[in-house]
């Protein structure tokens, strides 16, 4: 049972992190690495990172690879180590340390998983395949309860229209390769992908002991079923529209527009709660589709779905046969040509279910209160000088003004970690049990923690990231911006280095996050975190038409032959990003105006580049990456970020400081005429 939220606010994240390879300590500016042979009127993004590129060619292990990548291995290796040390101090059972290195070892131990093999999920399967014909509703509820969302998701989340309270929202059915495109459309690389997952799982049903024709009847049902939910199921650029989620629903209406569906039981059973008065339906003509296939599948169907479902999901904690079948798979996706070490993905693992367990760890060995207390006066300049771009705004009136100010004002700043950790004294690993068994364990746990907020106040206290996450977001229903310890690191934060470097790194990512209140979704939101409209009319068309400008810059960009960047589904991160710069460039200007520093002076100059060059420098710094083809086309697809070349080289062209610090003149390639650059905020 979940409710599926992908939806809704994607884009509140600055960036997916991913795995990398040798531990690096990085500076925040690296002169070794620019390359003076292109010049920065050219192409200022590899003239910055060129020579950082080329230092660091993609290993066969990775997909991309960047300043994120590193940073998240020094978080991997340093938790690795947490992990390590409470293994070694043989901790009792029932303690936090038994459950982290229990998860950890078991995760590592192959040679029990391979013995065991599908073993782990026998009973369910067996299950599954002997249910009769009039248990099949019974099988339906089951599967909800422990082992998925067929058909549809549901769950409590924040009432976008009262944040303090939960709603119960009904949502569409997952798809396994994420995009309707990939289902509905046939060039070359969606059907390349598509055999891919075909062959997928074909090869992971039969490692669970299915004889290849049945493994190739279920991958028929599984495609049938997933390509007729795909064609209802809304297009990236649909699932943008914020308002279009919210649409609240009686229960007997919702029993009315949906009636296949055994709604009764479905919470009683599922949630053990009595049935809401009222539901918000997310995708109307998606639950439409899996309440009507729901119907209109044959139980043979379903259990092949149902048989998926499991298999898919128990994959990662099973033998290596499972793993090595899922990596040939992610071959096609991202174009890696090696999988990731076995104690990375462990770590991982154990992580998704103890996250603030090791954190709390973390943060006590890895990040100072100095740190913290910095990152405080930079939110607070930040925060400052984002209020005089707004009360400086030329398209936008005061009445509507005066609304955005007291949003602004109203932000909750969290760094580093949560004031209330979280308990997992009632989450049970045991060392006897199957690595399977114990992952499902600690994820119905998970689930029943999330379904025991139905009813209470919303915990505003709550972080949706671990301490060591090297990411930061903005929750839009809480009217907060939140940066983890993790991410408080050279190159975005470092003690030692400039102000310049370090306004063009955290500052922006400060700024970067309280933009998204302000985005094309945030912006739908108040200061209290609820789905109001605090625009005039006039505004609203103002500020709609300058981020079709910005969605129009991006969708001109060819990332690779034939194929372009979509400006309108990575809309809220490019407002965000050419916020972040504009914000943090203004609370930089102040802070060396309070500190008395001449910008201009030669004394200023730091290795012989202005502040103001190495601010944004250090800004193009941050996105430093090598990418693969694959990754490339995929990111695409499924990103609501834009490529790192684009979020430097697409949004600093519309800066005039920008073009100032680098002597950037028309004819340049950096330079756009100044009636074709987009500012928003």
């Amino acid at each position: 049972m979940k409710l599926h939220t992908k939806a809704l606010f994607g884009a509140a994240l600055l960036s997916i992190a991913l795995s990398a390879q040798a531990e690096e300590h990085l500076k925040s500016l690296n002169k070794a690495y620019i390359d003076a042979s292109i010049s920065p009127k050219t192409d200022f993004y590899h003239h910055v990172v060129k020579g950082w590129q080329d230092s660091h060619p993609l290993s066969p292990e990775h997909a991309r690879y960047g300043s994120f990548n590193i940073l998240n291995d020094s978080s991997n290796n340093r938790v690795q180590r947490i992990v390590m040390g409470l293994s070694a101090t043989n901790p009792a059972r029932g303690t936090v340390a038994q459950k982290v290195s229990t998860l950890y070892e078991q995760g590592m131990d192959s040679v029990r998983r391979n013995a065991l093999g599908a073993q782990p999920i026998k009973p369910i399967l067996d299950k599954i395949q002997n249910t009769r014909p009039e248990e099949m509703e019974d099988l339906f509820l089951l599967m909800h309860r422990e082992y998925g969302s067929p058909f549809l998701g549901a769950g409590p989340m924040e009432d976008m229209a009262n944040s303090n309270q939960y709603a119960m929202y009904v949502s569409a059915g997952n798809l396994g390769l994420g995009d309707r495109d990939y289902y509905l459309k046939s060039d070359k690389r969606n059907k390349e992908v598509l055999e891919a997952y075909k062959k997928l799982i074909v090869a992971q049903m039969m490692n669970a002991g299915f004889a290849r024709k049945d493994a190739q009847r279920i991958c028929k049902n599984v495609i049938k079923y997933e390509t007729l939910l795909a064609d209802s199921t809304w297009t990236r650029e649909e699932s943008r529209n914020v308002p279009a989620m919210y649409n609240p629903r009686s229960f007997a209406e919702l029993k009315t527009l949906y009636p296949n569906m055994p709604w009764d039981r479905f919470f009683i059973e599922t949630m053990n709660i009595q049935s809401p008065d009222q539901v918000i339906v997310t995708e109307l003509n998606t639950v439409k589709q899996g309440n009507d296939l729901y119907a209109r599948l044959s139980d043979r169907e379903k259990k092949d779905l149902y048989l998926w479902e499991v298999v898919s999901g128990a994959s990662p904690y099973l033998s290596d046969s499972f793993s090595d079948a899922a990596f040939e798979f992610n071959k096609v996706m991202s174009g890696v040509a090696q999988q990731r070490p076995r104690w990375k993905r462990a770590l991982g693992a154990t992580e998704s279910k103890l996250g603030e367990a090791i954190g709390q760890l973390y943060v006590e060995q890895y990040f100072p209160e100095s740190s913290k207390r910095y990152m405080e006066n930079l939110v607070k300049n930040l925060r400052v000088a984002l209020g005089k771009h707004i009360i400086n705004l030329p398209w936008m009136s005061d009445k509507t003004k005066l609304q955005a100010m007291n949003k602004l004002n109203s932000f909750t700043v969290k760094i580093g970690y949560p004031d209330v950790w979280k308990d997992y004294s009632t989450m049970d690993i045991d060392p006897e049990a199957s690595y399977y068994d114990n992952m499902h364990a600690a994820s119905l746990w998970q689930q029943a923690e999330q379904l025991a907020k139905w009813g209470k106040p919303v915990d505003k206290t709550e972080w949706g990231m671990t301490p060591q996450t090297i990411n930061a977001y903005y929750n839009p229903m809480a009217n907060e911006i939140v940066f983890p310890a993790g991410i408080l690191q050279a190159p975005f934060f470092d003690p030692e280095a400039s102000d310049a470097e370090n306004y063009g790194g955290i500052g922006v990512v400060i700024g970067h996050e309280m933009t998204h209140g302000f985005d094309d979704q945030g912006c739908q939101f108040d200061a209290q975190g609820n789905m109001a409209n605090w625009w005039t009319p006039e505004d609203a068309e103002a500020f709609q038409n300058k981020t079709q400008g910005l969605v129009a810059q991006f969708d001109e960009v060819e990332v690779l032959p034939g194929l372009h960047a979509n400006g309108q589904y990575t809309l809220g991160e490019n407002i965000a990003d050419q916020g972040g710069l504009n914000v943090a460039y203004t609370a930089f200007l102040d802070s060396q105006l309070a500190k008395g520093v001449d910008i201009n002076s030669e004394a200023a100059l730091i290795d012989g580049l202005t502040p103001e060059q190495v601010f944004y420098m250090n800004y193009a710094n941050l996105w430093a990456q090598n990418i693969r083809e694959a990754e490339i086309r995929s990111l695409t697809t499924g990103d609501v970020h834009s490529l790192g070349e684009n979020r430097v080289n697409v949004s600093l062209r519309n800066l005039a400081p920008f073009f100032r610090a680098f002597d950037i003149k028309e004819g340049d390639k950096m330079f756009r005429p100044e009636a074709e650059r987009i500012i928003i905020w």
